[in-house]
């Protein structure tokens, strides 16, 4: 067995920074790593664009696979473009990109200026956080097609997917935004107008005056009633129409109580509670709105219309038509090129096909399909084009009825939160203390009867318990997205912190899809034998090939001739005088094949058999800290849709407890979740792929695992970068450290509540102490609960900070 070790230092491209393996591509003294880098170069220097290389060192994307140069060709159908257009009039039209590769400020500046590059665009705004580019065109000048290739031609192709012709991206509700800025403003307005009345007697203003301060917080306070507590009562009717008391209801009475009581008291001539009542819709909405954030960037609930193309070419009577999607019919022959997905079930009428159906399946090995055979919706053509025969349209094929199973679409409410159940027996206990007091006061003195409720009312409010949760909540969803963990909302973050199972899918989740673990049998090959298999090997784009690549090491700048790939055979080529041949047995030239594990790649030197190469996918890196770290407080499961050649190797890294469950079938994923929770577990599970979503789906908590956060990731609760894996059980301590610092902020809240109870219950509460007591508290809580949760943030990193450190010197 050879085992290659190169040193060589490479060069980095100029535009894109990745390594230089051939070094005769430049323009005076920049070196590019291909072509398409060096093309991209080229417009811009033509267009006095080089700016973009000044803001960012290497800011470019690598441009090794360029688009074909009809690839947006449908876009010419006016019928298919004017479902992308945003607004059109007889001069300029509006339409909306979504475009991955944004990352930097040069990208920002660059597309801002594409009027440069193209007359016709009139004006490009870019919003960074959703990767979205909104482009103003002159349709008499340029159009959707040569835009759209522009973008593509300088390294910012355009992602155009079946769900933006079937559907319209919602508008941003900035509602919730809007109601905190009319509390903040009356709730400033109402504290400064109220000072007066705070210190009355003390040479304060004249009574006339005071009056008039107390009907314009009267004023002041109604659209904080009307408008911004609506969200207060949405959730509280939500709650009561279907019997349950959560902790908006409290709230509201709150909220109705201090405006009615105050109401009076302004009638009566007195000061009235209104900067208590705006104080708290405003503090409460600020933690919805930190509570609530969503990652724009992400989709958590993507189907298979966020993957499928928006158009395919057709062939009809020699020509090539682009259709769209929708309007694909059964018997259509569709022309599918290298690395495009399958988009209808089909009946292979030209070429051979070599499909990628790991997410669908989650099997990783790629299958070979030959003319006569069916392929199926969902997998991805990795070698040449290819003509098919549907005979399915696109919304009954395979993949389809994979994404519209019924489980998919009627999913079971999560559990309810810990804080609404809190809540509902704190609410109990205030008004049976107000109960208490009504009837002592009825007895002694029934004129303190209502001011007495009603301050008990006001102060014991468990607005502080809703600020906690929410403020928390808030803070951990960003401490958890720093670590490129984005959960979906507030819920998750209990869902992960409660769960007693969990499920791994491994193609894809425990095994990386892009690592590789190569091993060689045969002849020792010299290392300069080596270069020439990489060189050969770096012609192809198959992945078996960047594998060899990866394991001899650096091709050489060496000219290859007579290169021929073979589709579902090999490739072969002169290389130096060498004659090589990399492909499977019969290509190669073996006799007789050696059954091996992994995919095997045999490979020829000047028509003789040198040996073979075999490929399999690695566990990613700090899998087994991880395992060994769940193992101790959790059952653990995999499900894999491979078949069990790994199963010794994987029950070491899970433990000798852990249940595998190997040949899974989306339907068996997901029946298995179903008998885990009807054992009254509650069930994490981690997947990548189709094939899991009715798992993570119908799992508890669900968190889809991304090589790239832009990548298409079913639907879940939760997307994880796959390079976060390893810190999976520190995010789940830290959700359970969430709960935790919410109960400890509530405890404080309640000395707070028992001092206000002091007054109410006398009904001597005055609008000073009210004044004094309600802001104190929910800033000390806000404060408490920032400080708590960036402490765990800390540890979260300082672990973190620990595992990466042990990678680097842990063998292995």
């Amino acid at each position: 067995m050879a085992v290659s070790s190169h040193t060589n230092t490479l060069t980095s491209c100029y535009h894109c920074g990745e390594d230089c393996f051939d070094t005769d591509i430049t323009i005076q003294d920049k070196v590019f790593c291909c072509q398409g880098c060096k093309m991209v170069y080229e417009i811009l220097n033509q267009y006095d664009l080089c700016e973009y290389y000044d803001l960012n060192s290497k800011p470019g994307i690598n441009q090794r696979i360029t688009a074909r140069n009809d690839k947006f060709a449908f876009l010419d159908d006016e019928k298919i473009a004017q479902q992308l257009y945003l607004f059109k009039d007889d001069t300029q039209t509006h339409v909306n990109f979504y475009i991955p590769q944004i990352h930097c400020s040069s990208c920002l500046w660059l597309l801002e200026n594409l009027h440069k590059l193209e007359p016709g665009v009139l004006r490009v705004t870019v919003n960074f956080s959703k990767k979205e580019v909104l482009i103003v065109f002159s349709h008499t000048q340029t159009s959707l097609r040569r835009v759209a290739e522009i973008l593509t031609a300088i390294g910012y192709e355009p992602y155009i997917s079946l769900q933006d012709l079937q559907h319209k991206k919602p508008r941003t509700n900035r509602q919730l935004v809007y109601q905190v800025g009319v509390a903040g403003f009356c709730f400033g307005n109402i504290m400064l107008l109220s000072f007066p009345d705070y210190f009355a007697g003390a040479g304060g203003l004249d009574e006339s005056f005071n009056r008039l301060f107390r009907y314009m917080n009267l004023v002041l306070a109604l659209p904080v009633l009307l408008y911004s507590a609506q969200a207060f009562y949405k959730s509280a009717w939500g709650g009561l129409k279907h019997g349950f008391l959560n902790i908006d209801v409290p709230i509201v009475l709150a909220i109705f109580v201090t405006f009615i009581r105050s109401l009076v008291e302004v009638w009566q001539g007195q000061a009235g509670y209104f900067d208590s009542m705006t104080g708290i819709v405003f503090f409460m909405l600020i933690g919805r709105i930190l509570q609530d954030k969503t990652y724009q960037g992400l989709s958590f609930d993507r189907d298979y219309t966020a993957y499928f193309p928006i158009a395919v070419t057709v062939l009809k009577e020699n020509k090539e038509v682009p259709t769209t999607l929708p309007d694909l019919k059964t018997g259509d022959t569709i022309r599918i090129q290298y690395n495009e997905l399958v988009p209808a079930d089909g009946i292979i009428v030209r070429g051979k096909a070599l499909i990628d159906y790991s997410f669908v399946t989650g099997e990783s090995a790629p299958v070979h399909k030959s003319i006569g055979e069916i392929i199926y919706a969902g997998g991805r053509q990795l070698d040449g084009s290819l003509e098919i025969l549907t005979i399915k349209e696109v919304a009954q094929s395979y993949l389809t009825s994979l994404w519209n199973r019924d489980e998919l679409k009627h999913k079971e409410e999560k559990e309810v939160s810990f804080v609404h159940l809190l809540s509902r027996y704190f609410t109990w206990i205030v008004l049976f203390i107000a109960a208490i007091t009504a009837c002592y006061w009825a007895i002694h003195e029934p004129a303190r009867i209502w001011p007495a409720v009603t301050a008990i009312l006001i102060i014991a409010c468990p607005c502080a318990l809703l600020l906690a949760s929410s403020f928390t909540n808030g803070h951990i969803l960003r401490i958890l997205s720093r670590h490129q963990l984005y959960l979906r909302n507030a819920q998750a973050i209990e869902n992960m912190a409660n769960a007693t199972h969990i499920v791994f899918d491994k193609t894809g989740t425990l095994t990386g899809k892009t690592g590789s673990s190569v091993v060689y049998y045969g002849t020792a090959l010299t290392p300069g034998q080596e270069v020439l298999v990489a060189t050969l090997a770096a012609q192809s784009s198959h992945p078996l090939s960047k594998a060899i690549v990866a394991y001899c090491g650096n091709p050489a700048p060496l000219a290859v001739h007579d290169f021929q790939n073979f589709t579902g055979k090999g490739v072969c080529g002169w290389v130096d005088g060498y004659f090589i041949r990399l492909g499977n047995a019969d290509f190669a030239g073996a006799h007789k094949k050696n059954e091996q594990e992994g995919s095997v790649v045999y490979v020829a030197i000047n028509e003789k058999l040198a040996g073979l190469f075999t490929i399999r996918n690695t566990y990613r890196s700090g899998l087994r800290q991880l395992m060994q770290q769940l193992q101790t407080q959790y059952p653990l499961s995999v499900l894999s849709g491979d078949n069990n050649h790994t199963a010794n190797k994987l029950q070491k890294l899970m433990g000798n407890k852990a249940t595998l469950l190997f040949e899974q079938k989306p339907a068996d994923k997901l029946a298995y979740i179903i008998s885990l929770q009807q054992q009254g577990k509650k069930v994490m599970m981690i997947g990548d792929g189709l094939n899991d979503a009715g798992a993570l789906k119908q799992s508890d908590i669900g968190i889809s695992i991304t090589e790239d956060s832009n990548n298409f990731t079913p639907a879940s609760d939760g997307i994880m970068d796959a390079k976060q894996l390893p810190a999976l059980f520190s995010f789940i301590q830290l959700c359970k450290a969430n709960k935790r610092i919410i109960l400890i902020s509530f405890a404080l809240s309640v000395l707070y509540n028992i001092t206000g109870l002091y007054f109410a219950v006398q009904g001597i509460l005055s609008p000073l102490v009210a004044a004094i007591l309600m802001p104190a508290s929910s800033i000390s809580i806000i404060l408490i609960t920032f400080g708590c949760s960036e402490w765990q943030g800390k540890k979260l990193s300082a672990k973190a900070f620990q595992q990466m450190t042990d990678k680097c010197h842990v063998p292995g």
